[in-house]
């Protein structure tokens, strides 16, 4: 355990972000299920709609600096090829 003070703060402040990242990562996993649920089933209209939530979250994942934007951005192209594939 650290003893300087400024040390205490960064461990308490790394568990916060830690925490966030954790949960936002843990949401754009089910989205992107949720997604791939929907295209399986071939409920193109569902899995529109999903392509456009999955879309908002990694890019403000990617906002928040929780992924790389080239991430989200392969993630999102690679989606939607799926999608336009089923379609």
């Amino acid at each position: 355990m650290a003893n300087i003070k400024s040390a205490m703060k960064r461990i308490k402040v790394i568990k916060k972000k830690t925490a966030r990242n954790r949960m936002v990562k843990s949401q754009l996993k089910t989205a992107i299920k949720r997604f791939e649920e929907a295209l399986t089933l071939g409920n193109l209209e569902e899995a529109k709609a999903k392509l456009k939530f999955v879309e908002k979250k990694l890019m403000q994942a990617a906002a928040k600096n929780v992924i790389h934007k080239s991430k989200a951005s392969r993630k999102v192209s690679r989606l939607a090829a799926k999608f336009n594939k089923a379609v």
